[in-house]
Parts: C-alpha cells; structure tokens; sequence
C-alpha cells in the first residue's frame, strides 16, 4: 500500500510537470514563491506564460486574499525563472503534502534552487514595520512537516540533515548585494505557526524568549521539502506589523498588505540583483 501511494504522487508530479514544460523553451533554474502582498516583483519579470493554478494538474488553488494564484514562466536578473504567485498555507485546510507540491514539480523540471518571500510579523524590537529581513534559520511550530509519512527516496533520504537550511552562499550574496543597493536588510529567525489568527501577547513573549525574530505562517514546509531534493534556499521576510508585547495594537489585514507595499521595492530590487549575481 506504501508503495501504491508513492506512485501514485510520483505520477500526479510527472503530470504536472509535463503539463508546465509544454509551455516553456527554456527550463527554469530558480522558483520564486512570492508571499501575501507581494507579487509584485512578478512585475519585474520578463514573462512569456501564465499558467493559473487551476489549470495545472493537481496544483492547489490559492484561497487568501491577495494571492493571485497565477505560475509565471519567464526571465528575472536575466535568469530564467517560475514564479509563483501565491502559496498555499495550512491554515487554508491544505494537507503539507499539497503545499508542497509546487516545489517537487519544480524539482522534476530541473530547478535547483528556491527563493522564498513572506509577509510576517516582527517580534525583535530594533525590526520596524516596513523593513525585510534575511532568514538564517527557522523554528517550526505548525505541529507539522512534509516528511511525515512513507519517504520517496526519489526526493530525498529519510532523515533529512536541517542544520543549514538557508544557503550560505546565496545569504553572502544576498548580504553583498542589500549593502551595495544601500537596502537595510537584517538578518534573523523565522519562527512559522499554523494560523490564521495573529498571536497573543503572551505568544509573541514566548516567541521571542524561543530566539524567533520574527513569527508567520507559511514558509517552512517548502523549505523543509526544498532541503530534502537538496535544492538551494534563499529567504527574505517582509516585516508587515510590529509584534511588541507592550506596546501591541490590532492588526488587519489591510495593514499588512499597506506594509508589504511599502518594503516590496526594496525586497523586489535585493532579489534582482542576486538573481544578476548567480
């Protein structure tokens, strides 16, 4: 029965795959996933196909407000790239097997290398609200992950080694370039939860005390499903609402997406220039 289903997901993959290279000439090498409020950088892109979600064979369709639900194949830093425009989170009601699927579609059409966005909440005090953040590491508190269950040594071994998820190389280039873009870019921890409500104060406290930079609910799955094909990762955060105990106010998410907007140039031009990079 293991097997039956392993097959099963290997078939489902091989056919989204083979549905998305019918419109490409040019393979992709990177995927870019673009968080809540920031598609946008798709603007940047040379784009030659879009592919909505619910086009794509066993794709996941986004439900979040904000996430267009779109894959575009084109050119970004002269590289040529897929870009997807809105993720899919486990808040939506998505098994972590389907929120990860777009990567391991990525990973049979020969990309190598993920770069991730997020909108989230700050919870170190010197981060304001509007500035981004580079990730160095991550805790993952979503009471789940996309190994569980049979492994597909197809993808990756079984126990998977996490102590470096974030690629130092592309963190130096990333690093490099936010300094010679003259971009303040800090660097930090994200810590995911599951969502969709915002934390209590208590939380944020207990987050913080955890060594977490900043908290949201995405992010991790893909990147844990990225470590085990032995892709490359890059990650960047948008810092869209300051969590401080002491001093919280609500939050909606019109202030979020307003925060997003605002950082979004300067995430947008930091990802263009590593892409130039690379």
């Amino acid at each position: 029965m293991i097997h039956k289903t392993i097959e099963t997901v290997r078939a489902q993959r091989a056919e989204a795959a083979a549905f998305i290279q019918e419109h490409f000439e040019t393979a992709p090498e990177y995927l870019l996933i673009l968080g809540t409020g920031l598609g946008q950088l798709a603007e940047e892109m040379t784009v030659d196909t879009v592919l909505p979600y619910d086009e794509i064979p066993h794709f996941p369709v986004s439900t979040v407000e904000s996430h267009a639900g779109k894959l575009l194949l084109g050119r970004l830093g002269g590289k040529p790239v897929m870009a997807m425009q809105g993720r899919f989170h486990y808040y939506e009601g998505y098994s972590m097997q389907q929120i990860v699927f777009p990567v391991r579609v990525a990973k049979a059409l020969g990309v190598q290398t993920l770069l991730v966005s997020n909108a989230c909440g700050g919870l170190n005090p010197n981060f304001q609200r509007g500035d981004i953040m580079l990730i160095n590491d991550h805790i993952n508190f979503l009471g789940d992950n996309p190994l569980m269950g049979p492994n597909d040594p197809d993808l990756g071994p079984r126990f998977p080694d996490m102590s470096a998820p974030y690629t130092e190389r592309l963190m130096a280039t990333a690093e490099q370039a936010a300094l010679d873009l003259g971009i303040k870019m800090h660097q930090g921890v994200y810590l995911a939860v599951s969502g969709p409500m915002l934390e209590t104060k208590a939380e944020y406290r207990y987050m913080r005390q955890l060594g977490a930079d900043v908290v949201g609910m995405s992010t991790v799955p893909e990147v844990i499903a990225a470590v085990h094909m032995s892709m490359e990762v890059l990650g960047i955060s948008v810092i869209t609402d300051e969590c401080f105990p002491d001093s919280l106010q609500p939050v909606s998410l019109d202030d979020v997406l307003e925060a997003a907007a605002m950082a979004e140039p300067q995430l947008t031009r930091v990802v263009v220039e590593v892409l130039k990079r690379l």
